[in-house]
């Protein structure tokens, strides 16, 4: 399992899958996606990472390896994955998210950090698990507009909070903050799925 380290809360997704006996790897350069099964985009911060992956040369390696590998997007994660960002009327921040799933985003849709709440939310790639998941939200990206090819898989006050277009899942909250690793676990699950 790989995990994007230029930026952001990896850590706490390292911590999440080796609870679940999987070992990661940080990818920082092109070559280092090689042999990974999956790959998180974690949260931090969509401005900064846009920089660092294009610094890097990680951008067209990165659409490469979503096309044939699942990927897992959380919060600036699920921006980067995006095709577009919609900040009304402002400029982009400088945001250039890879256009990999076809939803459109706002960053900082929920407000800013003292915004931050967690909500429980029933999610469907949960196998499902009545037990609805602890969301928690902090400065997260609102999805504006999903694309046809995007399924929803998990609503928060009847808005989409997560979704999926084929091995792509992309959530606006933090998995990583919480002790339940279900969903850590389900996309395990579409890694090895994937073969």
């Amino acid at each position: 399992m790989g995990l994007l380290t230029l930026q952001g809360d990896y850590e706490k997704h390292r911590q999440a899958f080796a609870a679940l006996g999987r070992e990661t790897r940080g990818v920082r350069r092109p070559g280092e996606l090689e042999g990974l099964g999956g790959l998180v985009i974690p949260g931090g911060e969509s401005t900064t990472l846009t920089r660092l992956v294009d610094r890097v040369g990680l951008r067209e390696p990165l659409r490469a390896f979503a096309a044939r590998r699942p990927v897992l997007g959380t919060c600036a994660g699920l921006i980067m994955l995006a095709r577009a960002t919609a900040d009304e009327g402002r400029a982009d921040f400088g945001v250039e998210p890879l256009g990999l799933l076809d939803c459109t985003v706002r960053r900082n849709g929920y407000g800013r950090q003292i915004d931050s709440f967690t909500a429980p939310v029933g999610i469907d790639v949960l196998d499902g698990s009545p037990e609805p998941f602890p969301a928690v939200f902090i400065r997260a990206p609102r999805i504006t507009a999903v694309g046809p090819e995007v399924d929803v898989v998990a609503q928060h006050d009847g808005e989409p909070v997560a979704v999926r277009q084929g091995h792509l899942l992309g959530l606006a909250f933090h998995p990583e903050l919480t002790d339940d690793l279900r969903l850590h676990r389900a996309f395990l699950a579409l890694v090895d799925a994937a073969g």
